[in-house]
């Protein structure tokens, strides 16, 4: 419940209310295209006036006079305006749409260099099921908003605009008695989108829930069948889902309460116009072709004001995905590159803790004032209990996290002084829990290595332990492990995940639980192949079995984030109680 408190409130943080605006910004890149399709919309608009104009001139002077030359000649300047008004129209659409996917990009792009930027801190209280709701279903209304929304908007006021106009040069009288009710129907629009807008960010808040619960089940699907809380998990998403449709419903309600209204309104100006207007015909103040041309331009005056409650709607969702985009867009990292880092030179590996406190999110200290000290070519061992800061240890060499207190050095450099990537690039590191990418087996081990070959490849598997088995795979080296390696056991995952490690032939080697996962023979092999490899590099495992323990050339015991005991394992036996109580509860074989 924790966890699920600080998603929370991680995920409120309220952006920059113009979000809209914002928005825009990215559509700076692509002004050329866009302004060129504002231009067309103004141009359409124009040969939009003319239509009505063009309809007066038939009745007026053809139907109504009989002539039958200015009819054929009117209808084919009308054919003739809508032959040029429809590639128009096409053009406005397609580039309006490549400005706004364009958005799109940009805006996805930026915000995965932001998830991949900010620090474990954040992933650990972020839900990825609203992460991949923002991304893609926010990031689409955003789209929707840079492109036809914003531009149909632009385009329906300028023509609201022209058409006022050519009403007023035609009949000033009735021009003014049409916009009577145009301002009752602005009233309606966008009390529309007020109501709307906050009613979207909840519903697309729990659009983010539901998926959370969605990706949280199939990701461990194996756990809920293992448990058969299959129902339970049903009922849990159910309950998410119907908290969505409530939403959904409500947002329908809305939305069929007020758009009827807007019709009605528009409707009714319609016949108040065509009774009044029939008056002025009937007294020969005005024509029959004025008229028609009269109720065609209020048609083009009333369908705006009418698709304004779809449009402002429209506006709407976007402005509250917006915010939740921004919010991500707008997170800091809590671990980056100090003013002035510098970038780590070629290190020996030499590593030192000094007075190093840390705690998770101000809540409770892992670790307590640690020092030690691990000299060039070393093997540390890391023994102790769940919680006692094992793996905090392993997470604060490569800055996965920033300490809270005190300082760690590598080769005398303080790693706050240094630059992110210089520092990473001289770890090595296989962490707790295996994490493979959907692709080939040769691909997973050559992982953010460019210009490797595939001999180098197969020289860091055999080390590893691994070629034997991948080469019994249907494809070898190429051979698609699925998602997460889904396709492999966990004992082959380790195997792959410590070669990567190996291939990139790092000066510090951080090993978590790095062999927990396969079998006694196996980890023999391993830890074979991990004694000539880790000559001349320092490391750090994580001990779980007794030859890890012996192996070492240093065992730190922790106990309530402090070291308890320190030493090689013969003399700890001898000397510390409490790693005696490890070895002959956990250790001894």
């Amino acid at each position: 419940m924790a966890k699920i408190a600080l998603d929370s409130s991680l995920f409120k943080n309220a952006a920059p209310k113009s979000s809209i605006l914002r928005s825009f910004t990215f559509l700076y890149k692509y002004r050329h295209i866009a302004l060129s399709a504002y231009v067309l919309a103004m141009l359409t608009n124009s040969l939009a006036v003319l239509i009505p104009q063009t309809i007066r001139w038939i009745v007026d002077a053809g139907i109504v006079q009989q002539d039958m030359q200015i009819l054929l000649a009117s209808l084919l300047g009308l054919l003739l305006l809508s032959l040029v008004k429809g590639p128009i129209d096409f053009l406005l659409g397609r580039w309006s749409e490549v400005a706004s996917q364009g958005v799109a990009y940009d805006i996805r792009n930026a915000i995965y260099d932001k998830l991949s930027s900010l620090s474990f801190s954040y992933h650990d209280r972020a839900q990825t099921g609203q992460l991949l709701a923002r991304s893609i279903s926010d990031v689409e209304r955003i789209r929707f908003l840079t492109g036809r929304a914003i531009l149909r908007l632009f385009q329906h006021s300028t023509l609201m605009l022209l058409t006022f106009v050519a009403l007023l040069l035609m009949n000033s009288r009735l021009a003014l008695l049409s916009m009577l009710l145009v301002p009752l129907m602005g009233y309606v629009a966008f009390r529309l989108g007020s109501i709307y807008r906050p009613l979207s960010l909840d519903l697309q808040h729990q659009l983010a829930e539901m998926t959370t619960v969605l990706e949280q089940n199939l990701r461990g699907a194996k756990i809920v069948k293992a448990f058969a809380q299959e129902e339970a998990e049903v009922e849990r998403f159910d309950a998410q889902n119907g908290k969505w449709f409530n939403l959904a419903e409500t947002q329908v309600k809305v939305t069929t309460q007020h758009i009827p209204l807007l019709d009605f309104i528009a409707s009714l100006s319609t016949v108040v116009i065509i009774w009044l207007g029939g008056r002025f015909v009937i007294e020969n103040s005005l024509t029959i072709g004025e008229l028609v041309a009269f109720t065609t331009y209020l048609g083009q005056l009333i369908s705006p004001v009418r698709r304004l409650g779809v449009i402002i709607p429209a506006v709407a969702m976007a402005s509250a995905a917006g915010e939740r985009v921004y919010t991500i867009l707008d997170a800091q990292s809590e671990v980056t590159d100090a003013p002035g880092a510098f970038e780590l030179p070629p290190i020996q590996g030499r590593v030192r803790f000094e007075d190093v406190s840390f705690s998770y999110f101000g809540q409770r200290q892992v670790l307590n004032q640690l020092s030690f000290e691990a000299e060039v070519g070393e093997v540390i061992a890391l023994l102790g209990a769940t919680g006692s800061g094992k793996s905090t240890i392993i997470n604060l060499i490569p800055r996965f996290y920033d300490v809270t207190g005190g300082r760690i050095f590598v080769d005398g450099y303080d790693l706050r002084d240094v630059t992110l990537n210089s520092l990473r690039d001289q770890i090595g590191i296989v962490l707790q829990e295996t994490v493979l990418f959907a692709a080939s087996i040769r691909e997973n081990i050559a992982f953010g290595l460019e210009a490797v070959s595939d001999a180098e490849v197969i020289e860091a598997a055999k080390a590893a332990q691994a070629h034997d088995f991948i080469m019994e795979m249907p494809a070898g080296y190429d051979t698609e492990v699925g998602e997460r390696g889904v396709t492999l056991s966990g004992g082959q995952k380790q195997r792959i995940a410590i070669a990567r490690a190996l291939l990139k032939d790092p000066r510090i080697l951080l090993l978590d639980d790095a062999t927990s996962s396969v079998d006694t023979e196996t980890e023999r092999l391993i830890q074979l192949a991990l004694e000539r490899l880790m000559v001349g590099r320092t490391s750090f495992i994580i001990a779980q079995r007794l030859s890890t323990v012996r192996m070492a050339d240093k065992v730190l015991v922790l106990q309530g984030g402090r070291i308890a005991a320190a030493g090689t394992h013969d003399e700890l036996l001898r000397s510390s109680g409490l790693y005696a109580e490890i070895y002959y509860r956990n250790l001894r074989e």
